[in-house]
């Protein structure tokens, strides 16, 4: 693997929900990723795409990743298959993330393995956390790695101003995040490129 190549990250929009925030917050981690210099940066927002809630018939016809996606969902499925690692960005919906997300997660399966996905959650008092503690166990069934150093937004409707988080500290902990997932990164494409994933 050539160190210079520089693994893809993609931002992951969670909410279509109509007046969401989401997109806000995903520039802004976006904007951190790429002064990080570690990662290409592109920002997927699932609102551009169709994505059903669904799916088909459980098969053996369609066995693994082989089921197929409406033709909406065909730019979506690229984006996913050529990232390199993941951070998906979700509010907090009755102490769980949306079904928008939940759907798009759903409608793949490779896409997802052997990757690593950090989560920055944004939300009321828990800041999205339970929703985020949700997302990690459907991931870690996806055989995605799940970084432990996220990022988390309580009463965001009063902590951001212009765009940006109020919180000092904050570009300093999505540092933290994006150095491990970096690490993630590169390793587990490494071993991607060396060894097949075993099913």
């Amino acid at each position: 693997m050539d160190i210079n190549n520089k693994p893809k990250l993609v931002v992951v929009v969670g909410s279509v929900r109509q007046g969401r925030f989401g997109p806000v917050v995903a520039s802004w981690v976006a904007e951190q990723a790429e002064a990080h210099g570690g990662f290409d940066v592109e920002v997927v927002d699932l609102a551009e795409f169709d994505v059903p809630l669904a799916l088909p018939a459980s098969s053996p016809k369609y066995a693994g990743d082989d089921y197929p996606r409406p033709a909406g969902m065909a730019a979506l499925t690229s984006v996913l298959e050529s990232a390199d690692a993941f951070v998906i960005v979700t509010p907090e919906y009755n102490h769980s993330y949306p079904a928008s997300l939940k759907a798009a997660i759903d409608w793949h399966f490779t896409q997802w393995t052997a990757k690593p996905v950090a989560f920055v959650s944004y939300g009321g008092a828990a800041g999205g956390r339970q929703a985020v503690l949700h997302l990690e166990n459907v991931l870690t069934e996806l055989h995605s790695v799940t970084i432990r150093d996220g990022l988390a937004f309580p009463n965001y409707f009063t902590a951001w101003q212009d765009g940006r988080p109020n919180d000092p500290q904050a570009p300093g902990y999505a540092k933290t995040l994006l150095e491990q997932l970096s690490w993630w990164a590169r390793a587990l494409r490494s071993a991607r490129e060396t060894v097949p994933y075993p099913a």
